[in-house]
C-alpha cells in the first residue's frame, strides 16, 4: 500500500499543468522568435510559469517550454497584443514574454524565418530571356 501511495504522488503533482491549452484568443497572437518586432507597440512584459520539475525528477525541457508560450500567448491576448517575443530563456520554470502590437500580419509561426524578412513577388520577374513566376 505505502509503495503505491509514493507511486501516485508524482503523477498527482504533474497533474497541476496538465490541460494546458492554447485559448481562442491566444490562437491570434504569434511568437517572435528571432524576428524584428522594432515596429511594433511595446504593450509590456508576461512572465509566465509551469512546473519544471516533479520532486526529484525534471520535466521534459521541451514541453515546459511549450507550455510557457501558450500561457504566454493566452496572457498576451488579454493584453490585446498580437505577438509575443521571448526576452531571456526559461529558468526554474519561468520564462518572461516582451507582448507587442504589430498590427495586421499574417498570423503563423515565423520560427527561424525573422518576421522582418520581405514577403515573396508576386510580380513575374525576366531573367536571361525567361519569364519566372514565384511558387505559391
Amino acid at each position: 500500500m505505502r509503495k503505491t501511495l509514493l507511486l501516485l504522488v508524482p503523477f498527482a503533482l504533474s497533474a497541476c499543468t496538465w490541460g494546458i491549452t492554447l485559448n481562442d484568443a491566444g490562437k491570434n497572437v504569434r511568437t517572435a522568435w528571432h524576428g524584428d518586432v522594432s515596429q511594433c507597440r511595446d504593450l509590456g512584459k508576461v512572465t509566465v510559469s509551469v512546473q519544471d520539475h516533479v520532486g526529484p525528477i525534471d520535466r521534459n525541457d521541451i514541453k515546459v517550454r511549450d507550455e510557457l508560450e501558450v500561457l504566454a500567448r493566452n496572457e498576451a491576448a488579454t493584453m490585446h497584443a498580437d505577438t509575443i517575443k521571448p526576452l531571456a530563456e526559461p529558468s526554474d520554470g519561468s520564462q518572461p514574454w516582451g507582448a507587442y502590437a504589430c498590427g495586421a500580419r499574417p498570423l503563423g509561426d515565423d520560427r527561424g524565418r525573422g518576421m522582418s524578412q520581405p514577403a515573396p513577388q508576386s510580380q513575374p520577374q525576366q531573367q536571361g530571356g525567361a519569364q519566372t513566376f514565384p511558387v505559391k
